[in-house]
């Protein structure tokens, strides 16, 4: 009787159980998988909610796209990031989550697909099902550094293909997409419009929720700018959740770009969507300003732990010959490579055992290998303990790691 967008089977997988049975039975547990900056110990202004507070908030004028003021604001908040959007080009809505589904509304059919990293956040699976429409993945490649293998993205397109979607930077790989990236994901979609297989333009959604998190220095600065493309129907992503760690405030927002001719259309019937919800809440959007300039506070400290974290995990990995840690050049999470003697899910399994989770490279679709992904923004003392325990299940079988490999 329900729907086949849900799951058939919802029973929880072993790692699920094991954690809950972990925690009913008292076991202290260091969350490395932890997301929430709410939960980690981050000063936060007593008073920083309050302008949701502002009596504005008790004058209900909606407008599918949200008041101007805070699309102002938002504009405002790009130019931080020295990227040059119109605020007429602004959309908000309630999640970045909301974001994704409202553009596939706009941009596909029951059926159709979308382009998806891998690896990346298995969200994507979730997001697209529940709107009828199928994910398709392309590969990121590790050279030293992740890049996108265009050629894969080529193979992939078919003539139900809408969009490519890239996360920048990406989750939880922590590359970003290089302007050269870019050009060649916006030729490859060009050419499918021109006459290609389906002869339909295909978009580019650009997540772009932590881009403010930059650990290799420059990476940013080298980092594709979507929003200036003229040549492409493209729409960046962002939100209050990662911008200022406020994802109890429940604001995102979508930012078009492209030519007027493009554009334009998207935006009308993109209005037709949004007013069929009028999803955002007024107290938050007469808010947004103050948010995104008060929040900083709370940025700088993200900023500040994850670069700490990420130095503090190469030091400790460096003396573990068996592991490495990827190249990530920004966000909030790390790729820590381990030694194939297991299966990923009992290897999380044993370390749940020491009071450690963390996630399991399979978890975003690692098609090589194995690894760990592990959250920067877990407090410095809790994170370097956890750390220091996944590596010490490695360091003491070492040597016959290393046999094994002479062998």
């Amino acid at each position: 009787m329900f729907s086949s967008r849900l799951p058939s089977d919802l029973r929880p997988n072993r790692l699920t159980e094991t954690l809950g049975r972990l925690r009913a039975a008292g076991r202290e547990i260091i969350d490395l998988t932890e997301s929430n900056p709410t939960r980690v110990g981050f000063e936060y202004p007593a008073d920083l909610l309050a302008p949701l507070a502002n009596p504005r908030g008790l004058t209900y004028a909606p407008h599918p796209f949200g008041l101007m003021e805070a699309r102002r604001a938002v504009a405002a908040d790009f130019s931080r990031r020295t990227i040059d959007v119109a605020p007429e080009r602004i959309v908000l809505t309630a999640s970045t989550s909301e974001a994704y589904s409202l553009l596939f509304k706009l941009l596909a059919d029951p059926g159709d697909e979308v382009l998806v990293p891998r690896p990346s956040y298995p969200l994507f699976d979730h997001l697209t099902r529940l709107d009828a429409i199928a994910a398709r993945p392309y590969d990121l490649e590790y050279h030293g550094r992740w890049t996108i293998d265009v050629g894969s993205v080529e193979r992939a397109i078919s003539d139900r293909t809408r969009a490519v979607l890239i996360v920048n930077p990406n989750n939880p790989t922590g590359s970003f997409v290089r302007q050269s990236e870019l050009d060649a994901l916006a030729a490859v979609c060009a050419t499918h419009g021109a006459g290609g297989r389906g002869g339909r333009p295909i978009a580019i959604i650009s997540d772009d929720v932590f881009a403010d998190y930059e650990i290799q220095p420059g990476a940013s600065s080298d980092a594709a700018d979507v929003p200036a493309r003229q040549d492409v129907l493209a729409f960046t992503l962002g939100g209050l959740s990662k911008s200022v760690g406020l994802p109890q405030a429940k604001l995102g927002w979508i930012a078009a770009s492209g030519c007027e001719a493009l554009v334009q259309p998207a935006l009308d019937r993109l209005e037709l969507v949004c007013d069929t919800y009028l999803s955002v809440s007024t107290p938050v959007q007469a808010a947004a300003a103050e948010l995104l300039s008060r929040g900083a506070v709370v940025r700088r400290q993200i900023q500040a732990r994850v670069a700490a974290n990420h130095a503090q995990l190469q030091a400790l990995a460096a003396a573990v010959a068996a592991c490495r840690v990827l190249r990530v050049e920004g966000g909030w999470y790390a790729v820590l490579e381990v030694p194939s003697l297991q299966p990923e899910e009992d290897l999380v399994l044993e370390l749940l055992d020491d009071g450690v989770l963390a996630h399991p490279g399979y978890f975003f679709d690692f098609t090589r290998g194995s690894h760990l992904i592990v959250s920067l923004i877990v407090p410095p003392d809790t994170f370097a303990e956890a750390i220091s325990r996944v590596l010490r299940h490695f360091d003491c079988t070492n040597a016959s790691v290393h046999d094994h490999v002479d062998d």
